[in-house]
């Protein structure tokens, strides 16, 4: 079932057309990759799906209802959750303490005395940090942990909201070759398990290439190519312009950040 339906999204800035009538549409379940060189629109493309830039053309909707240019919070509100490329937390919380701040926040209840918000809602937080592997983990302060843990909570964070949709902006940025393998691979089982559409932008091809079902290609604003990792991959213009002249070798070079 479709779940995500872009169509025609179209930005500018001054004189720059950044995203040039662009569209694509995501199913339940799926896992849904954007990539491109540096000022390829990816940035662009995601934020107005996000709700962070009103596109000045085309439309989003979600599970059939237009939502173009609502802003993000009324977004996460209908079921969109987010990660960000530097992960968004409470360093000062525990890490139980900020997934119990997310489930306070979905369920209206931020404005509850501290007393009181530190037994809300425990049972659910600590079901969630154990989805993510991060049970044994839940009363260390967020400070103390690997970044690749950090990553983890922030999941957990975003799942708290029970999305449908869920936006991931560089998920492995920052992360060892090791944490990004496991990250990607926890995304894509609960995605599939839960019937929750990803849409993620990624600089590191090895992460794209093994675990998206799909990817869409942007160069200047426009999708160039889109399909399966394998399609991706042999497409003769996708390796011109950006992975380089071999699939293989060019995933591993174009693990370089890449931004836009």
């Amino acid at each position: 079932m479709t779940l995500l339906a872009v169509e025609g999204l179209t930005k500018r800035f001054g004189g720059v057309l950044a995203a040039k009538s662009v569209s694509f549409a995501l199913d339940e379940g799926e896992m849904l990759a954007i990539i491109g060189p540096n000022g390829a629109g990816k940035s662009t493309t995601f934020n107005m799906v996000g709700g962070q830039l009103r596109p000045d053309g085309g439309s989003v909707m979600l599970a059939g209802k237009d939502v173009t240019g609502l802003p993000s919070r009324a977004l996460c509100r209908m079921g969109v959750g987010r990660t960000f490329q530097v992960a968004q937390t409470f360093l000062s919380f525990s890490v139980l303490g900020n997934v119990q701040m997310a489930l306070l926040a979905h369920h209206g209840q931020t404005r509850q005395l501290l007393s009181d918000a530190a037994v809300m809602h425990r049972d659910a937080a600590l079901a969630l940090l154990d989805r993510v592997g991060m049970a044994a983990q839940a009363g260390r302060p967020i400070g103390e942990l690997a970044y690749g843990d950090v990553k983890r909570v922030e999941l957990a964070i975003a799942l708290a909201a029970a999305p449908r949709l869920l936006l991931m902006d560089e998920p492995t940025a920052g992360m060892a070759p090791s944490e990004r393998t496991a990250l990607m691979a926890l995304v894509a089982g609960i995605a599939r398990a839960e019937r929750i559409g990803v849409l993620f932008t990624e600089h590191d091809m090895d992460a794209v290439f093994a675990h998206a079902d799909r990817i869409l290609v942007l160069v200047r604003g426009e999708i160039i190519a889109r399909g399966s990792p394998e399609e991706v991959r042999a497409d003769p213009e996708v390796q011109r312009v950006y992975l380089g002249h071999s699939g293989t070798r060019a995933a591993g070079r174009a693990r370089r950040p890449v931004h836009g």
